[in-house]
């Protein structure tokens, strides 16, 4: 049975198995590839973190951006507010809106 069917394809199942290796080698390198262009954390054999390495650059850049975030984040708040308060405005009666004008006129005059 076996000289019928396998040692005719014998050279096709080789092919193919080392076909099937390469492939998943070279789809390895390229998911490393994209971790490292990405910035995405490399794992050694013990879980210990390769690339990149945590040095003083690294974490001044993640001081800035988490500083940063925080700045922006307080700006979205007061954009926030100013739209809520735009949207009382046009969602109010006009007759209100001329009613708080005349009050604001008012105290300053």
């Amino acid at each position: 049975m076996a000289e019928v069917y396998i040692l005719p394809n014998l050279p096709w199942i080789i092919g193919a198995g080392l076909a099937i290796g390469a492939l998943g080698i070279i789809g390895w390198i390229f998911t490393t590839w994209l971790r490292v262009k990405n910035g995405y954390p490399l794992d050694g054999a013990w879980g210990q973190a390769i690339y990149p390495k945590r040095n003083d650059e690294a974490m001044e850049r993640i001081k800035l951006l988490s500083q940063e975030n925080a700045q922006l984040r307080a700006e979205v708040g007061s954009v926030k507010d100013r739209l809520a308060n735009i949207e009382r405005i046009v969602t109010d009666s006009s007759h209100m809106l001329d009613q708080e004008i005349e009050k604001l006129r008012g105290r300053t005059n």
